[in-house]
């Protein structure tokens, strides 16, 4: 049973755990926040002056000094609910110490859109085999929603997955807010897969901007998108979904088109000619769909599903393929 007041422990310092920090704290529900981050000097600057110096700097922090700190594992100590935010690729390290001893009976939340790399496993499947976090415990938040139009209180929406729904429907309770509204799904695979995929697709809606096609061949991508990520979701994990729910088709609409999209940014980036460290070192961002675009490769080798969008960005990002020539390629597959 879950106590009075709740205890939420949010892992990473970036825009997004920024953004799920001002969520909680909009939110009326009472319960107890602490924000665990790396750097230590971001950490000192917001005890002091309330504000993210790196992300979001407009939105004030509500948390007391105390709260906030560097040293994970007294952080989480009797939390309630985690919730992990960092880049995939770097959660090993986010995790190192602590074991599945300091995560037992706790629910795990993974605002995480990524495959751990080497493992290449999605965040629950990764907690689950790792931690021995049980799925029910194990929930999953999910767009349509950018961090940036989050700090401005614009409507946004969230789906909160989890094979215990009436958990994940007290979780969403907690991030509610006047600008905030949630649904709850028990979809964890395919909330998590399509988080996935559809920054990879965001990516290749940015390199055909980049190497010159218009809208029109943008909306045929991003159609035959949406089909190549059902396709692959119903093999990995069928049950019956609707893929043009927000959590879904949504989320892959904002993330493809929307100017605050890192993949979108980093893929145009690419389709003009920018090398993948040049982009990465001038987006001082993670985007998250490069790690996953290699992890969907390997994962794939056991599925086999039709991916010809998956595999024109793999070509393009790790087998140097030129842009403009693989999407010309990939162009001829498309309907």
């Amino acid at each position: 049973m879950l106590k009075q007041t709740n205890k939420i422990a949010v892992v990473g310092g970036g825009s997004w755990a920024t953004a799920n920090i001002k969520m909680l704290t909009d939110n009326t529900i009472t319960k107890e926040i602490s924000w665990w981050m790396r750097n230590a000097e971001a950490a000192d600057y917001i005890k002091n002056f309330r504000h993210n110096p790196h992300y979001l700097s407009s939105v004030e922090i509500k948390l007391e000094p105390g709260n906030i700190g560097t040293e994970l594992k007294p952080l989480i100590a009797d939390a309630d609910f985690i919730l992990l935010n960092v880049p995939a690729a770097f959660l090993k390290e986010a995790l190192s110490g602590i074991t599945a001893d300091d995560l037992k009976g706790k629910n795990i939340v993974s605002a995480i859109k990524g495959i751990v790399p080497d493992e290449n496993k999605i965040i629950g499947e990764f907690l689950h085999e790792t931690y021995g976090i049980p799925f029910e415990k194990i929930l999953v938040i999910s767009g349509p929603c950018h961090a940036e139009e989050v700090a401005l209180e614009k409507l946004s929406y969230l789906t909160i997955a989890c094979q215990d729904t009436e958990l994940a429907a007290v979780f969403a309770g907690m991030l509610s807010t006047r600008y905030i509204k949630t649904v709850v799904s028990d979809d964890i695979y395919g909330t998590e897969y399509g988080a996935v995929l559809k920054n990879v697709y965001a990516m290749a809606s940015g390199i055909c901007h980049g190497v010159g096609y218009g809208d029109n061949f943008q909306s045929v991508l991003i159609s035959n998108a949406i089909r190549e990520l059902e396709r692959f979701v119903d093999v990995v994990h069928p049950i019956d979904r609707d893929i043009k729910e927000s959590a879904y088709l949504g989320d892959l609409l904002v993330t493809a088109y929307s100017q605050f999209s890192r993949n979108r940014t980093f893929g145009n980036m690419i389709g003009k000619g920018y090398t993948v460290k040049s982009a990465q070192l001038e987006m001082n961002m993670i985007a998250e769909g490069y790690y996953a675009v290699n992890c969907l490769h390997e994962v794939n080798k056991q599925y086999n599903v039709e991916m010809p969008i998956c595999e024109a960005v793999y070509a393009i990002l790790y087998k140097k393929s030129p842009p403009a020539v693989e999407m010309q390629k990939l162009a001829e597959k498309l309907s």
